[in-house]
């Protein structure tokens, strides 16, 4: 079942998609840009947790700050400073960049 905030289209949407795009004459592009989430800045507070195995790899310097919950699994809660990749919020700090971007 798909995650609610991971927008999906179907395989039968772009096509029909592309086929008006098509029979209207119009140009289509597509490009990637590389590592484009990481280039977004998180102007809202958003906090996540890291557990177990994650929690555990992080480096000494933040090692101090991991707690354990009642099962004893090591926890760590961290404030995004750059937009995380597949969330719906990151799409729209990145659309919002490119926009500014290319506007400029």
């Amino acid at each position: 079942m798909d995650d609610a905030s991971s927008p999906t289209v179907s395989l039968q949407a772009m096509m029909m998609s592309c086929g008006i795009d098509e029979k209207e004459g119009r140009y289509i592009f597509v490009t990637d840009i590389p590592s484009e989430f990481l280039d977004a800045d998180m102007k809202d507070t958003v906090r996540m947790i890291l557990e177990d195995t994650i929690a555990q790899n992080i480096t000494n310097l933040y090692r101090k700050y991991i707690w354990h919950d009642k099962k004893s699994k090591p926890m760590l809660y961290v404030q995004l400073k750059r937009a995380l990749y597949s969330r719906l919020h990151a799409a729209l700090l990145f659309w919002n960049l490119l926009l500014d971007t290319l506007l400029s």
